[in-house]
C-alpha cells in the first residue's frame, strides 16, 4: 500500500480508510488545497492536481447548497464507466478538512459511504488540539508546500 502522509495522526485514519474500502486512491486534503495524506498517488503533480480540483469542486459544492438549501452540500458523488469518485467533508478540532476517494468494482458507494462515518470519526479523534498558525497563503507558502510533497514522496 502506498500510503504518504504530511501530518502523523492522518495516518492511521486514512490506512483504515484505504484498508476498509479498498479504493484505488485516496486524498485527505485542507479546503485550502494543501494535502495532508494519501495513497496510491505516483507522481506529486498528481497529487497537486487533485489537491486543486478537489478544493474548487468543494468550494463550488458549497456555495452551490447554500443557493439551493440553504446549506453547503458536504457530499458529492461521481460514476464513471470504470472509477467512482466520491468527495465528503470531515469536521475535527482543527477544522473542516476533506476526504476524495476513488474506486472501482473492488468496492461499492455503499461500502465507501459507510467507511466515511468511521473515517471521519477515526479523524476527529485523532486530531491534536487547535494551533495557531501563519495564513495559508503566507510569505513562506511555496516552501512550505515544497517541503511537504518532498515528505510525502520520500524525498527528505
Amino acid at each position: 500500500m502506498s500510503l504518504a502522509v504530511v501530518e502523523p495522526w492522518v495516518e492511521e485514519p486514512l490506512r483504515a480508510f484505504v484498508a476498509d474500502t479498498r479504493v484505488v486512491l485516496a486524498l485527505v486534503l485542507h479546503p485550502s488545497g494543501q494535502v495532508l495524506g494519501h495513497h496510491g498517488f505516483a507522481r506529486a503533480i498528481d497529487v497537486m492536481s487533485a489537491c486543486a480540483l478537489a478544493a474548487a469542486i468543494n468550494a463550488s459544492a458549497g456555495e452551490l447548497g447554500r443557493q439551493l438549501e440553504g446549506r453547503p452540500f458536504t457530499a458529492l458523488y461521481h460514476a464513471g464507466r470504470r472509477r467512482q469518485v466520491f468527495l465528503a467533508q470531515a469536521a475535527t478540532p482543527r477544522g473542516v478538512y476533506l476526504l476524495l476517494a476513488v474506486f472501482d468494482a473492488e468496492s461499492s458507494l455503499g461500502i465507501v459511504q459507510l467507511y466515511v462515518e468511521e473515517f471521519r470519526s477515526r479523524l476527529a479523534a485523532a486530531a491534536p488540539a487547535p494551533v495557531a498558525q501563519a495564513p495559508a497563503l503566507a510569505s513562506n507558502f511555496e516552501g512550505d508546500l515544497n517541503r511537504n510533497l518532498a515528505v510525502l514522496f520520500g524525498r527528505a
